[in-house]
């Protein structure tokens, strides 16, 4: 595996991986890897030749008072993991090769960005599409994953490669991959380190919460009260503050006060302790049958 971290060096490692007509997979991570990141990585390598992923911490998307300093930062333990992953490039830029100075743009995917995480995190996906832009640009993959435990991050990315008619992924080459868990359930994240252990065993409740009102959704139920009890639950385990938990279209991410048997998603923020934790469900007419609840 090749690390570079100099535009000027992965354009000639880009180049190389691509010649002869071979497909490129790249896989966006802001480090700190786990079974989730591996998970991708595994995907992208049955879907092109070459897998590239990037590793940067991006400055654009932390708002203030975030954990941008306290994100955890492990480049060699990183790189260990993704050789034996059989990763073929690690882009791994700094702030200064990423946004030189001068740098004075940014992408907006309005009417997406001002729903959910957005509310309560103004100008995150600004960010978030600026500098997945910029990879798209630099990297030029044929294939991009990104994982589905941030539906609506997949959701902008998405729309933004379809406005901006991007060949290079097109928009249908940006691969969901469905989210990993841990055996209780709860969704993996670079972020669950912070959490104590009093706060790790509350954490699963989010699951099992989710979960029920999934069955309940499916049942029939009306979804007001349905995502009413989601609140009750978290707030009756520890959790100190819910963010939102909403019905949304999958697509759109329209707001669905009772769902009809369309694609949709159960999209849930909450903290507990100083970790803010997302995490979302299908619901589709699709589903042969109830999701097990413990």
């Amino acid at each position: 595996m090749q690390t570079v971290s100099t535009r000027a060096e992965l354009g000639k490692s880009v180049a190389m991986l691509k010649s002869g007509g071979k497909t490129l997979a790249l896989v966006p991570t802001m480090g700190a890897l786990h079974e989730g990141h591996l998970t991708l990585v595994r995907r992208a390598r049955a879907c092109a030749d070459r897998v590239a992923v990037s590793i940067f911490v991006n400055p654009l998307q932390f708002g203030v008072n975030e954990d941008l300093d306290a994100y955890p930062r492990q480049l060699a333990q990183d790189q260990r993991l993704l050789r034996a992953a059989g990763v073929d490039l690690l882009w791994a830029p700094g702030v200064a090769e990423m946004y030189p100075d001068g740098f004075a743009t940014t992408v907006s995917v309005q009417g997406l960005d001002r729903v959910l995480c957005g509310m309560h995190r103004p100008g995150h996906f600004d960010g978030v599409a600026t500098v997945v832009l910029k990879l798209f640009n630099q990297v030029c993959p044929d294939v991009a994953l990104f994982g589905e435990k941030d539906w609506q991050q997949l959701t902008i990315i998405r729309r933004m490669a379809r406005d901006l008619d991007l060949a290079f992924p097109r928009a249908e080459a940006i691969i969901g991959v469905p989210t990993v868990r841990e055996p209780d359930g709860l969704a993996l994240s670079s972020r669950n380190r912070y959490l104590s252990q009093a706060e790790r065993a509350s954490a699963t409740t989010l699951n099992r919460a989710m979960r029920v009102a999934v069955a309940a959704i499916l049942a029939g139920d009306p979804v007001g009260p349905v995502l009413d009890q989601v609140r009750r639950t978290l707030l009756a385990a520890g959790f100190d503050r819910i963010d939102y938990a909403d019905l949304r279209s999958a697509e759109t991410l329209d707001d669905l006060a009772q769902w009809h048997g369309g694609a949709a998603r159960l999209l849930v923020a909450a903290h507990i302790g100083r970790t803010r934790l997302i995490d979302n469900m299908a619901i589709e007419p699709a589903m042969a049958h109830m999701p097990e609840v413990a």
